[in-house]
């Protein structure tokens, strides 16, 4: 009894069932890799809850490895379930694993998905047992594999559906497959019926089409052939096969033994293991990449499980999303939305309103023709976020188990809805799961993503945003050759990344990340590393592109209790070395190599100002904060220490920056940048920032050159609106050096002009305008204290100004007895 089915289809399953009732086999074979036959008792436990897959994967190589996802919904599960349901056995008889997975490394045709894709995904185009491997090598659909064009003798793949869709005067297949099968049943009479008229037009099909001139198709059909025919030997009459409806034909097709067993000789092998992996109604849809994807496998899983009426169920699940999302949704909504999609199904002549009616009436009656809320619709029900569960008796690679281990002691649960998960590191828990998330993206586990926080920007917050993807069950299997324990793992791989890391910045990036992971055994190896590297790179480049991702490392050592004594010094020593090569390396550069210069010299402003708090703190002890509750006391080596020979850096980076300020050979953008940092610090007075700035934009002074330098000074979204706004001076000078650029000139100035104040707020690029258009006698009024934009007055108004004092020592943490409470001892901050 052969049952050609559509994979992932709920009309085959229900059809499946039925034909199992009626026909009581004594053995039920099903497409699949015949090594997961030991797995299929384990669909039988309570723990088990589909969607899920079969996961095979070299064991040399667990990168090469290819899933088969079944549903609820998927006949093969269905007929997994009645066979263990009524003590009958169940077996998979399509082409091993070993070989399907071996098989790419001789067939350059076949596309490679982000993980190894075996040969031909293992079945029909979107069979529920094809292997996925991300990516759709071929051409698929839901009924089978298809062929290619017997006239244009090509490795395309045809679609079967949509041939006979297309034959039935239908321009989408979805629709024709819903309209014959999945809105009929199975027939009153014969159960049996709707796979002989599968069986037929699948055999028309590749009367026309033939196989598709893939070996591969026919390799799979002749050993599915020779299984069917031990089946029968082994137990008489009375065998089921469930597959592929394109694959009947050839099953049925009557062959010699041994030409099969030709097809089959000199196979390539791998060694194989399998295991069941959870899954996800978003890897199943057509849109993830998978092959054997349907459009819809939300609205399939509700057909399948709804009793009766799945209109009426289905608006109700909509109307209760709504609602979920604040939109006003009623029972008169959902009453009207029923009617209107029967409407339309009675008036384009359908047997029950499918998805595109019900679609249409959820837009008009409780969208009210917004396409946005239906877009929420279609992603959480339509395709739909439920992942599958798999028991943990489930064959599994130590480090799987592990993991399993910690989520469980951690309360983090894998979910395939996107979620923000919100971490307060002064907390045990939260620290811990901070610690696994740290180590599985060392490991290329992705799990979460580190996003801003929305709260607090203390270091003691983090923020991660969370999705469990099937795929990382691979992930994790290639993670096993580096430990059997998520620390050990993580370790082994940072030490290794180390040694092959290709520039000094992925060393301090490394070193970051192993901070925030708390690797204790691979950070010396890092740090070694680092430090040798270090002193090798003579490129200032590099080194002012490795010194702030260090410096950023040494925040973390008061919330996570990590001694970073070693990293400040190298930190240190690698600051010394920018401040002794920047001046030299920022001359005769051109426009692309001075930008970027000018922004390595924005971050070592940044990150020298964080060292210098960090070595002051050293020197400082602060005995009136009390240390975080939840993390124990750090001794750092440097406390006490105030003869250090890194306590100067401030002073000598300042020293830098003048010597930046005022060289002819350094490009103007660098010049305007490294006033503008002394003017911010303080070291500059407002006269001699105007007296330099007036140097620069006298009439000797190329335009080009001048205007780089204005885009130094002013440019980016660092404040330098606001300082014209507020400096009448600073501003007069713009302003008269732009009115007499000649004409000839200005086409070549206006590019970085525009780029320079195109970054300011639109507010304040407002205010300029409109002080510009005053003139520099109005502008003076302005400033004052005459009529004009309000908040300026000659002098400070000091009554005001103390009113926010409160707020903004609370903000910076400089009451003592706030910070002990809140316990973000800042680093630096009040000392």
């Amino acid at each position: 009894m052969l049952l050609g089915v559509r994979h992932h289809g709920p009309g085959s399953a229900r059809a499946v069932r039925a034909a199992l009732e009626a026909a009581g086999p004594r053995v039920v074979l099903i497409e699949g890799p015949p090594e997961a036959d030991a797995l299929i008792p384990l669909a039988a436990e309570e723990d088990m809850r589909p969607p899920v897959a079969l996961l095979a994967h070299a064991v040399d190589e667990p990168g090469r490895s290819a899933f088969w996802p079944l549903a609820e919904f998927s006949p093969e599960w269905v007929a997994i379930r009645w066979a263990l349901e009524h003590d009958i056995p169940a077996r998979f008889i399509d082409l091993p694993a070993t070989h399907s997975l071996a098989w790419k490394e001789g067939r350059a045709d076949e596309a490679v998905g982000e993980t190894a894709d075996p040969p031909d995904s293992g079945t029909a185009p979107d069979s529920g047992t094809a292997p996925d491997s991300g990516t759709a090598p071929h051409s698929r659909t839901e009924a089978g594999d298809g062929a290619p064009d017997p006239v244009a003798h090509t490795d395309l793949r045809i679609d079967p559906l949509a041939v006979l869709a297309e034959t039935a005067g239908y321009d989408d297949p979805e629709r024709w497959w819903e309209d014959v099968v999945e809105h009929r049943g199975a027939g009153a009479g014969d159960v049996f019926a709707p796979f002989v008229v599968v069986e037929e037009a699948m055999g028309a099909l590749r009367e026309v089409y033939g196989s598709g001139g893939h070996e591969r198709d026919l390799v799979r059909e002749a050993y599915m052939r020779l299984q069917v025919r031990a089946a029968q030997r082994e137990f008489g009459g009375g065998v089921a096969v469930v597959c592929g409806a394109w694959h009947v034909p050839a099953l049925r097709e009557r062959t010699a033994v041994a030409a099969d067993r030709a097809l089959l000789k000199g196979l390539p092998k791998v060694k194989a293991d399998m295991t069941w992996v959870p899954w996800t109604y978003r890897r199943l849809a057509r849109v993830s990449g998978y092959g054997a994807g349907i459009d819809s496998p939300g609205w399939y899983g509700h057909l399948f499980g709804a009793a009766d009426r799945p209109v009426e169920r289905w608006m109700t699940r909509v109307a209760g999303l709504l609602r979920e999302e604040d939109r006003i949704v009623s029972s008169a909504h959902v009453i009207e939305a029923v009617r209107l999609a029967q409407t339309l199904a009675a008036m384009r002549g359908r047997p029950l309103a499918g998805l595109s009616e019900t679609t249409d009436a959820v837009r008009a009656v409780m969208c009210e023709g917004s396409d946005v809320p239906l877009s929420l619709v279609h992603d959480r029900l339509v395709v739909g976020d439920v992942l599958g569960e798999v028991p943990r008796s489930a064959p599994a690679v130590p480090l799987q188990r592990d993991l399993d281990r910690t989520q469980r002691r951690l309360r983090l649960k894998p979910e395939a809805l996107e979620r923000e998960l919100e971490l307060d590191l002064r907390k045990e828990t939260d620290a811990g799961r901070s610690r696994l998330l740290h180590r599985l993206r060392l490991l290329g586990v992705g799990w979460g993503e580190p996003v801003v926080s929305r709260g607090s920007t203390g270091t003691f917050r983090e923020t991660w945003r969370l999705r469990w993807e099937p795929e990382l069950s691979v992930r994790v299997a290639e993670a096993g050759v580096w430990g059997t324990t998520v620390l050990a793992a993580a370790t082994a791989r940072a030490q290794a990344d180390a040694v092959t890391a290709q520039s000094l910045a992925d060393v301090t990036a490394l070193a970051e990340r192993c901070l925030l992971a708390e690797l204790p055994e691979a950070l010396p190896v890092v740090m070694q590393v680092l430090a040798d590297r270090a002193a090798l790179d003579a490129d200032v480049g590099h080194l002012a592109q490795a010194l702030p991702a260090l410096v950023r490392s040494l925040r973390y050592g008061d919330v996570r209790g990590t001694d970073t004594h070693a990293l400040t010094e190298v930190a240190a020593g690698l600051a010394e070395r920018v401040f002794v090569g920047l001046p030299p390396a920022c001359a005769a550069l051109d426009a692309d190599a001075a930008e970027e210069m000018r922004r390595h010299v924005d971050a070592v402003h940044g990150a020298v100002g964080l060292l210098g708090d960090v070595l002051a703190a050293a020197g400082t002890p602060d005995d009136s904060a009390p240390a975080p509750a939840a993390v124990p006391p750090v001794d750092n080596p440097l406390r006490g220490a105030p003869d250090s020979p890194h306590r100067d850096l401030r002073p000598r980076w300042r020293s830098v920056l003048r010597v930046l300020s005022g060289r002819d050979t350094v490009p103007g953008v660098i010049r305007g940048r490294a006033v503008r940092l002394l003017l911010d610090d303080g070291e500059l007075g407002q006269d001699e920032a105007a007296r330099l700035m007036g140097l620069v934009l006298s009439p000797g002074t190329p335009p080009a050159d001048a205007a780089a330098w204005i885009e130094g000074f002013v440019g980016g979204g660092a404040g330098g609106g606001m300082l014209l706004v507020h400096d009448e001076r600073l501003l007069g000078l713009v302003d008269a050096w732009l009115t007499g650029v000649p004409a000839e000139a200005f086409t070549d100035v206006l590019p970085l002009l525009r780029r320079t104040f195109s970054a300011y707020e639109p507010g304040v690029r407002r205010t300029l305008g409109e002080l510009v258009r005053r003139g520099p006698g109005e502008r003076g009024r302005v400033a004052g204290g005459g009529a004009g934009i309000p908040g300026f007055a000659a002098d400070l108004d000091t009554a005001r100004a103390d009113a926010v004092l409160p707020v903004v020592r609370l903000l910076l943490g400089l009451d003592s007895d706030l910070v002990g409470a809140d316990g973000n001892d800042l680093v630096g901050v009040g000392r």
